[in-house]
């Protein structure tokens, strides 16, 4: 028993041993297979040139997606590598440590003039072009972060080269010895020199060159088809995307109501008779109306000379009003729990068509980054000023009372004024530091001419 168990140690730790030796390999191979996904996309979508928007004609939504692709893979690589170099540093230190039989293979190889076998000159010269391929793929990225805060298209005066790096960037770069050890005078890299990186002719001539070529090409009007096509396409999924949106919840909500959710509150509330109020507040309305009712029926006998209606009929006016009215409250309250519930399922109707529906998010929002910044300034400053007037403006407090109160009706909640005052004291606040947020942040940077025409309307 006890030999059992010390085999099955043994083989366990030899297990382990075999697994952490073939580390080294295992993390190259997936740094690899990571880089050729990065150059697959660059050969298949960028014409072999590095992923940006300069590269291609891109939306924002497909730069978005091939942006993500590029992150994830080189997040991969650099990780993998980082785990390459410390799993090998250890098992070249292991390696002294060798049994009797592999160090006299290993002195027979010496004695012979061959300091490494064949075999591990191929695998070393493997690992090295696989090291190459690498940082060749991953050296036109090590300031992708830079890049990211950044804006693509830039609103400075003088263009501004993305490829530049500081010096202290190039230290910190977790590539940086592995270029140095297998960088060569005959490398496949090219170093960007400094006229490389500024240009000798600034850039808008080459794309003025570059238009005049695409509108001299015999294709071009097949191309202008074809973006024709796809913005229509585009345009039609959003439209029924939004419809999808729109529709879905509220058919949900009706259906739901009328034969699932309603026949089972029904059926609950015919078994309770005395549960007519569903709150407060209604049972308070209910009294007051049969109050002035009963006041109308006494001011009747009065203005005439003779009494219109006895006191036992009165009496009996006044049971058939409150039956009335007990009727109406309590389809009022039936009514308001069918709400509840068919406001959660409605809900779930929602969250599934956009769980469901994520390209065509993608899409809708393209569509909508389109609609909005093709805007001119003076409509994207009357839209900000409506909204914000709206929601947030002098007169937005009554509206959100009246808002809060139909909807505390429509779920049957009683109407708490101090949860709506105090509502009403910080959300528009909140929603308007959110506004003045976005437009310093983002519509600043995109469209600055819109900021100012925003301010002078607003002034």
């Amino acid at each position: 028993m006890k030999r059992t168990i010390l085999t099955k140690i043994i083989d366990s730790l030899r297990y382990a041993a075999e697994w952490f030796s073939e580390t080294p390999e295992r993390a190259l191979e997936q740094a690899y297979n990571a880089a050729l996904q990065i150059k697959a996309i660059e050969d298949e979508y960028f014409g072999g040139k590095k992923i940006v928007a300069d590269s291609a004609d891109y939306t924002d939504s497909e730069m978005s997606y091939f942006r993500a692709e590029l992150q994830k893979n080189l997040n991969i690589t650099k990780g993998r590598l980082a785990e390459f170099r410390a799993s090998n540093s250890v098992i070249g230190i292991s390696n002294y440590n060798q049994t009797p039989a592999k160090a006299e293979i290993v002195d027979a190889s010496v004695n012979n003039g061959n300091v490494y076998s064949p075999e591990s000159r191929d695998k070393s010269a493997i690992i090295l072009e696989k090291l190459k391929f690498i940082d060749r793929v991953i050296s036109k990225y090590t300031t992708i972060e830079s890049q990211k805060s950044q804006p693509e298209k830039s609103l400075a005066l003088v263009a501004i080269a993305k490829n530049q790096s500081s010096d202290s960037e190039k230290l910190s770069s977790p590539i940086s010895n592995e270029q140095l050890y297998l960088s060569t005078p005959n490398s496949d890299s090219k170093a960007d020199t400094i006229s490389d990186k500024t240009g000798v002719l600034p850039r808008s001539i080459f794309k003025t060159i570059n238009r005049l070529q695409r509108e001299l090409d015999p294709q071009s009007e097949e191309e202008v088809v074809k973006k024709f096509r796809k913005s229509k396409a585009k345009t039609a999924i959003s439209l029924r995307f939004l419809l999808i949106l729109i529709i879905a919840p509220l058919l949900t909500y009706q259906l739901s109501k009328l034969f699932v959710v309603g026949p089972l509150v029904d059926n609950f509330r015919t078994e309770n008779e005395l549960d007519i109020f569903i709150n407060r507040d209604l049972e308070e309305e209910a009294l007051s109306e049969l109050t002035r009712f009963k006041e109308r029926l006494e001011f009747e006998n009065l203005i005439f000379e003779a009494p219109k209606f006895s006191p036992e009929q009165i009496e009996e006016q006044l049971k058939e009003k409150a039956k009335e009215i007990a009727k109406e409250s309590r389809h009022q309250s039936a009514d308001a729990i069918k709400n509840i519930f068919s406001d959660l399922l409605s809900l779930v109707a929602f969250a599934v068509v956009i769980f469901m529906s994520r390209r065509e998010i993608a899409v809708l929002k393209s569509f909508i980054d389109e609609l909005v910044y093709g805007l001119s300034d003076s409509a994207k400053a009357f839209i900000i000023i409506l909204f914000t007037d709206v929601f947030v403006g002098f007169h937005s407090p009554h509206g959100w009372e009246v808002l809060l109160e139909n909807v505390s009706r429509h779920l049957g909640l009683p109407e708490n004024r101090d949860f709506i005052f105090l509502f009403i004291a910080t959300f528009p606040v909140i929603l308007d530091t959110v506004f003045k947020y976005w437009i310093f942040r983002y519509l600043n940077r995109i469209s600055p001419s819109a900021v100012a025409t925003y301010r002078n309307m607003n002034e």
